[in-house]
C-alpha cells in the first residue's frame, strides 16, 4: 500500500465488501449480566436497568430510533413489570451487544427494521422488567427481614403492608445487592393486563426533547478530536470500479491529505467536508463500464417483467399454494387478467448515509446511523478479518431509516478507510446525489393476476404471479438459498388472506444486475396495490358494493372486518360527495402463515380524492384508517406511524420513481425526485382498535401499503380509469384515459 501524508491508501477486495451475513444466529439471553458500567452507588438488576441511589433508573432502548417511537415504547413495556415511577427513569441507547440485547424476531442479532420491535421484544422485556422487581423486593425482604412474599411495590417503592413501611428504588440501590443468581421468572410472575399503567397508555416519547433542542445526536453530528473527512466518487454503475484516477487536481485542494482508490470507487480523504468535495469534484476518473447492468433500461424492464409473468409455461417459486388453482381458472364461467407495473423508487431518508470510525490497537470503534449494529460487527469481522468483539458499534439516532440502514455500505466506507488513517477517526459522509444514485431500490416489479369466476361472480380460482430482482440473493444469499429460491422480503403481501378455495402464488425472479433491498412494506407496497385493485375489478364484475364484497371475503377473520367496517364508518362511505371519490383497501402485516396468527396487524384505509382530467393530477383530500395491532403498546406512538406510513406511502403512490438508463439513475437530488409536499398533504384520520387478547404485532410498515390501492380504487370506481402502474403520475393518469 503506498501512503500519502500519513495516510494508507485502501485496497480491499471487491468480494470482500459483498460478504453478507449468511446463517448467523446469536443466542440471546435476557437475564445475563449487565452491561451497563459499574457506577457508585448503582444497582443492576439485570442487563436491562440500572438504579442510582437517587432513585434514577436507567432503562437500555435495544432498538435503533429512527422516529418510530421504539426508545419510549420498550422501556416503558420494562418500567411497567419493574414498577418504575416513570418520572425517574431514563432512558439510554443499549450499547452493540446481542448476547444481552439482541432481538428473538432477527434470531438474536440487534437488529430494527421489519416491525419486528415491540412483538419480539414485548414479552422478553416484561420478563426482565418482572426479575428486576423480584431482585428490588427480595432486597427489601433482606433488609426489613421478612418474608419476600408479604411485600409488592407501588412505583418507585418497595412497600410492606403489614408494617406500613416503605422503602424506595434509591434507598435500596444504595445497600442493597445484586443476587449471584437472578430469579427465575415466569408467565405467572407478570402483571395482569388490569394492572398495567404504562402498556397501553400514551406515555410521553422520551427523544422529543433533544431533537426539538437540537441536542440529540445523529450520525451526522458526530465529532471526534481529530478527525477526518470522506467523501466518495462512485462508480455510475453499480459493479463498476475505477480503471484509471488522475487524482492531480484532487490533491492539490487545500486540505485535501489522501486519495484513496476503493473497489467501487475513489475516496479523497481530508482536514473539512469543503475539501474532501472539491476535491471529490476534481477527480478524473475512467470507469470500467464492463457491469451487466450497462444494458439496464428501466422503461422497458417493466413490459420484459411482464411478457415473463404472462408466460405460464414458465415456472416460479411457489409462494403459497391452495387446491388446483389452473384448472379451477380453466373452467370458471368468466377469467378476470390485471397487469401491474412498479417501478423502482428510493428510500430518500432525509439525513443522507454517513459513519464514523476509529481504529487504533487492533479495534474498531464505529458511530452510525444503522439500523443493525450486529451486522455491522458480524460481516465487519469478515471482511476486515478480525472478530466481532473488536468491533464496537455507538447507534446514534437515524434521520430516517426504512430499510436502508439495514445495509452496511456506508459503515463500512468509513472502516476501511480508518483502518488506514493512522489512528485518525474517519467520517465518511454521502451527499445527497451519492444518496439518490447509490441506493438499493425496491425493486421494480411485473405481476399478473387472474382470477376464475363462476355464474355468480364469485371467485373460484386465483392466480397470482410476480416477476423481479430478488432481496434476499444479494443480502441474504444463505437464506435465500436455505429457502430454494423464494425471497419473502419481495413476495410479502402477495399470500391470499381473502377466502378462495383454490390459489397459485409465484415468484418469478430476474436479475438485471440493479441491486434491491430493504424498503418500508416492501412487497405490501406493490403486492397489496395489485390484489386489493383488482378484488375492486372483481366487485364490479359481481356488481357488488367493494366494502360488502370484502366484508364477504374475510368472514373467517373478525379482526380484519372489523377494521373494514370500521374505516368505512369514519368515512361515511355511503355519503355521496361533489366531485370527490372514495376507495377502500385492506392489509394485513405480520408472519406470513397462517394468515389468522395473533402476530398480524389488520387495516383499512379509505381515501377521498378529487381527479383534474385536465392535468391528469390526483388530489388526496383526507384518509381514514382504523387498525387492530393487538395489544397496543401506545396508543399516541401507533397513531403517529400510521400517519408517517400514509405520507411514506402516498409520496410513493403519486410521485416517487427511480429511472435508469444504461444502468445510470437519472435522479439526483430532490429537484428531480419528487417527494410528497407539505401542501399536498391530506389530512389523516387514525382509530387505533386494540385486539387486548392478541399480543403486539409490528406497526411501522401498515400504513403505508393500502394508500395506493384506495387512491387507484377512489378512481376506477367514479370514473372507470383503471390505474396500474405505479407511481400514478399525470401522465400515466392521462394514458389511462385514453385506454
Amino acid at each position: 500500500m503506498t501512503k500519502q501524508d500519513g495516510f494508507e491508501a485502501v485496497s480491499l477486495s471487491r468480494r470482500a465488501f459483498m460478504v453478507t451475513t449468511g446463517g448467523v444466529s446469536i443466542a440471546v439471553a435476557f437475564g445475563g449480566a449487565s452491561a451497563l458500567a459499574q457506577g457508585a452507588k448503582a444497582l443492576k438488576p439485570n442487563a436491562w436497568a440500572s438504579i442510582g441511589a437517587d432513585g434514577i433508573v436507567t432503562i437500555m432502548a435495544p432498538s435503533a430510533e429512527m422516529g418510530q417511537g421504539v426508545m419510549t415504547a420498550l422501556p416503558a413495556v420494562f418500567a411497567d413489570e419493574m414498577d418504575a415511577d416513570w418520572k425517574m427513569v431514563r432512558v439510554q441507547q443499549a450499547p452493540s451487544d446481542a448476547k444481552a440485547y439482541g432481538n428473538p424476531g432477527f434470531g438474536g442479532l440487534q437488529a430494527t427494521g421489519g416491525s419486528r420491535t415491540t412483538q419480539h421484544y414485548f414479552k422478553p422485556l416484561r420478563l426482565a422488567g418482572a426479575q428486576a422487581r423480584k431482585v428490588l423486593i427480595a432486597a427489601a425482604a433482606e433488609q426489613w427481614k421478612v418474608p419476600a412474599a408479604e411485600l409488592d411495590t407501588e412505583p418507585g417503592m418497595v412497600v410492606h403492608a403489614k408494617s406500613k413501611r416503605k422503602v424506595s428504588y434509591g434507598q435500596l440501590a444504595a445497600k442493597a445487592k445484586v443476587p449471584a443468581e437472578l430469579p427465575k421468572i415466569a408467565d405467572a410472575d407478570l402483571k395482569p393486563m388490569e394492572k398495567w399503567r404504562y402498556i397501553g397508555k400514551d406515555v410521553p416519547r422520551v427523544d422529543m426533547q433533544a431533537k426539538a433542542t437540537g441536542k440529540a445526536i445523529y450520525g451526522m453530528d458526530v465529532e471526534l478530536p481529530g478527525m477526518l473527512y470522506a467523501a466518495i466518487l462512485r462508480a455510475p454503475v453499480q459493479g463498476e470500479k475505477p480503471d484509471k484516477v488522475d487524482d492531480a487536481a484532487a490533491k492539490a485542494v487545500k486540505g485535501v491529505v489522501a486519495v484513496a482508490p476503493l473497489p467501487y470507487g475513489v475516496a479523497v480523504v481530508g482536514t473539512t467536508v469543503e475539501a474532501t468535495k472539491k476535491g471529490k469534484a476534481a477527480l478524473k476518473v475512467e470507469w470500467s463500464k464492463t457491469a451487466v447492468a450497462r444494458s439496464y433500461d428501466s422503461a422497458k424492464v417493466g413490459e420484459e417483467y411482464l411478457a415473463i409473468a404472462r408466460d405460464d409455461k414458465k415456472a416460479g417459486v411457489v409462494v403459497e399454494q391452495h387446491g388446483d388453482a389452473a384448472a379451477a381458472i380453466a373452467g370458471a364461467a368468466k377469467t378476470l387478467t390485471a397487469e401491474y407495473i412498479t417501478e423502482h423508487v428510493a428510500h430518500a431518508t432525509m439525513e443522507p448515509m454517513n459513519s464514523t470510525a476509529r481504529f487504533a490497537d487492533g479495534k474498531f470503534e464505529v458511530w452510525s446511523p444503522t439500523q443493525a449494529p450486529t451486522l455491522i460487527q458480524v460481516v465487519g469481522a469478515i471482511v476486515f478479518k478480525t472478530t466481532p468483539d473488536k468491533i464496537t458499534v455507538h447507534t446514534t439516532f437515524l434521520g430516517g431509516g426504512f430499510g436502508r440502514r439495514f445495509e452496511l455500505d456506508f459503515a463500512f466506507d468509513a472502516m476501511g478507510l480508518a483502518m488506514h488513517s493512522g489512528g485518525k477517526p474517519v467520517k465518511v459522509i454521502w451527499s445527497r446525489e451519492d444518496d439518490m444514485a447509490n441506493d438499493k431500490f425496491r425493486p421494480l416489479t411485473g405481476q399478473v393476476l387472474k382470477a376464475g369466476l363462476d355464474k355468480d361472480g364469485n371467485i373460484v380460482g386465483w392466480q397470482h404471479r410476480m416477476v423481479g430482482e430478488s432481496i434476499f440473493a444479494r443480502a441474504i444469499p444463505d437464506a435465500f438459498k436455505a429457502m430454494k429460491g423464494r425471497d419473502p422480503t419481495f413476495d410479502d403481501g402477495s399470500e391470499l388472506v381473502y377466502d378462495v378455495p383454490a390459489s397459485k402464488i409465484e415468484y418469478l425472479r430476474e436479475q438485471r444486475g440493479i441491486e434491491v433491498g430493504f424498503w418500508r412494506a416492501v412487497g405490501c407496497g406493490y403486492t397489496k396495490f395489485a390484489i386489493e385493485t383488482f378484488i375492486d375489478d372483481i366487485a364490479r364484475e359481481k356488481k357488488m358494493d367493494p366494502v360488502d364484497f370484502r366484508l364477504d371475503l374475510l368472514k373467517k377473520q373478525p379482526r380484519a372486518v372489523a377494521v373494514v367496517k370500521a374505516a368505512t364508518e369514519m368515512a361515511e362511505w355511503d355519503k355521496k360527495r361533489d366531485g370527490r371519490f372514495l376507495g377502500v383497501a385492506y392489509a394485513d402485516f405480520g408472519p406470513e402463515l397462517p394468515v389468522t396468527s395473533p402476530m398480524k396487524n389488520h387495516a383499512a384505509l379509505v381515501a377521498e380524492v378529487s381527479l383534474n382530467r385536465d392535468s391528469g393530477e390526483i388530489k388526496v383530500h383526507n384518509i381514514w384508517v382504523a387498525t387492530d395491532p393487538g395489544i397496543a403498546v401506545n396508543p399516541r406512538i401507533i397513531t403517529a406511524q400510521i400517519e408517517s406510513g400514509v405520507i411514506y406511502g402516498l409520496s410513493a403512490a403519486l410521485y416517487e420513481e427511480i429511472t435508469i438508463k444504461g444502468g445510470e439513475v437519472q435522479q439526483a437530488n430532490f429537484d428531480t425526485y419528487r417527494v410528497l409536499r407539505q401542501q399536498d398533504a391530506p389530512d389523516i384520520h387514525v382509530k387505533v382498535m386494540p385486539s387486548l387478547k392478541d399480543p403486539p404485532s409490528g406497526i411501522g410498515e401498515i400504513g403505508t401499503s393500502p394508500v395506493a390501492p384506495a387512491i387507484a380504487n377512489a378512481i376506477a370506481n367514479a370514473t372507470g380509469i383503471k390505474l396500474r402502474h405505479l407511481p400514478m403520475t399525470p401522465e400515466r393518469v392521462k394514458a389511462a384515459m385514453k385506454a
